[in-house]
């Protein structure tokens, strides 16, 4: 081989070395290393935020950060469970699909929805329709969040407790037990996981 045509090829080389090396650096080292952090310093955190019935042997029944819904085959509220307030991802809560409706404020399909909605949480609940909680009618940007406001929550006590036959007192002390307060204090709306409180409110009731 000529000198010519190696200075030629040279360039190739170093471009090939260079990919294996940041490959191997990049590729494999910081993301094992990264990995290996999360798993020491928040290990739920970095395997989903997995949930559990019971015990940490139990099998697993959602996560902490996707929301579900609580509905017979047919997609009917379930009574003796807490509600998720409405998705707009796939067909309700599809973590491969998430997504809002993309409607705007005035959109007459978006009008229609929240107030058939309006209605029949109103109807379930027993209260009026202008009591209604906004998060009761309307889907979250992603269509997976897990929370629901502590007013919702608690407009749902009476139906789950009447439904399940326990006191209404134990059931609105299990909202109070599952709210979380504001980010650092500050930041954000107080919230209720409803899957987390769902899985408290089987353990109640036995």
């Amino acid at each position: 081989m000529s000198i010519s045509t190696r200075a030629a090829a040279r360039p190739y080389g170093v471009a090939l070395r260079a990919l294996i090396v940041f490959t191997l650096v990049l590729g494999v080292a910081y993301t094992l290393l990264i990995t290996g952090i999360g798993q020491l310093v928040l290990p739920a955190q970095a395997n989903g935020s997995l949930v559990r019935e019971g015990d940490g042997n139990s099998a697993v029944v959602g996560s902490a950060l996707i929301g579900q819904s609580f509905t017979d085959a047919d997609g009917a509220a379930l009574p003796e469970w807490f509600q998720s307030r409405p998705s707009a991802a796939g067909d309700g809560y599809d973590a491969a699909a998430s997504s809002g409706s993309n409607y705007g404020p005035e959109n007459a399909d978006l009008l229609a929805a929240i107030a058939d909605r309006k209605a029949a949480v109103a109807a379930s609940d027993g209260v009026a329709e202008d009591r209604v909680p906004a998060d009761a009618v309307t889907a979250s940007a992603s269509g997976l969040d897990p929370h629901i406001s502590p007013e919702y929550a608690s407009e749902q006590v009476e139906r789950v407790a009447t439904t399940r036959g326990l006191p209404v007192e134990e059931v609105q002390r299990l909202v109070d037990t599952a709210t979380q307060g504001r980010d650092a204090g500050y930041l954000g709306e107080p919230t209720v996981n409803v899957l987390q409180l769902n899985i408290a409110l089987a353990a109640l009731a036995g």
